[in-house]
């Protein structure tokens, strides 16, 4: 039974938004407060990155962050955009198929309405078995179905890091067949993680048939061509935290040096504008 908070429909709002021919871009946060920004400056939706939840909390990502303060976490910040809200989940905190049913309902149960869910974990430098990944993203659906949500499947393979035994044109032969699986298996949208080659990008779009979601990196092609591309979903990652944490780092250095008054005193937001 779903909590009275919990709206199943932004579930279907999160799925629209990747089959409306327009690029869905998602800057990854880790509190309340940037969720609240990204609603008022009017992004459709919210994710959070595990490595920005994990870091701001003191602990190293890779499923290090306590579940029960994950589940907090998105629990607040579910509730405080009216804006769907997709989590990364890594790969849902659970070594075998029955706790993965069982945190699956605790994290549908904050209200979230999409997860990332990833094909290898974090101390092992190899893929999830395709038959093995296929069981846990049907379980996700099923749990979510029975639980009358709609929770949209993001799901992310590691086959261009993680499968160093393979080349180039193995490790796209790899995200392919996985894709087409997972797609089989109920995911929402292929994630491979780290894809940059514009080529692999197109060929990935064509052949998996999902909406295609890929991290903003360095020599990751520019929003036209992404555009003109057809990919779906462009997300930050870990890197959205980089950038702030650099920038507060920046400043604060010009400081302790005795420069960079002016940053501060002409670049800050109101208190009124944090309050509300």
């Amino acid at each position: 039974m779903l909590q009275e908070n919990i709206q199943p429909e932004k579930g279907k709002i999160l799925y629209d938004l990747h089959y409306n021919s327009k690029l869905l871009i998602l800057p990854n946060i880790w509190e309340v407060s940037g969720a609240a920004m990204l609603e008022d400056i009017g992004y459709p939706a919210v994710a959070t990155s595990s490595s920005a939840v994990a870091l701001s909390n003191g602990y190293d990502d890779g499923e290090k962050i306590p579940f029960k303060d994950l589940l907090h976490i998105l629990d607040r910040i579910v509730r405080s955009v009216n804006i769907p809200v997709t989590a990364d989940v890594e790969s849902g905190f659970a070594k075998n198929n029955i706790t993965l049913a069982e945190n699956m309902k605790k994290l549908i149960n904050t209200g979230i309405a999409g997860i990332n869910f990833e094909d290898s974990h974090h101390n092992e430098q190899k893929l999830i078995p395709i038959d093995e990944q296929c069981e846990k993203i049907s379980l996700i659906k099923k749990v979510s179905l029975e639980m009358g949500a709609s929770l949209f499947i993001n799901a992310r393979t590691d086959s261009y890091i993680k499968a160093n035994h393979l080349s180039k044109e193995e490790k796209l032969s790899e995200t392919i067949k996985r894709g087409k699986a997972y797609k089989q298996a109920g995911a929402d949208c292929l994630y491979p993680i780290l894809l940059k080659d514009k080529k692999d990008v197109e060929t990935i779009i064509k052949e998996v048939g999902l909406p295609v979601n890929i991290l903003l990196s360095e020599g990751v092609p520019g929003f036209n061509e992404l555009k003109e591309m057809g990919l779906t979903r462009l997300s930050l990652g870990g890197n959205f935290m980089k950038f702030i944490i650099n920038a507060m780092k920046n400043v604060t250095q010009k400081l302790l040096n005795h420069e960079g008054m002016e940053e501060i005193t002409n670049n800050s937001v109101t208190t009124d504008y944090l309050n509300k």
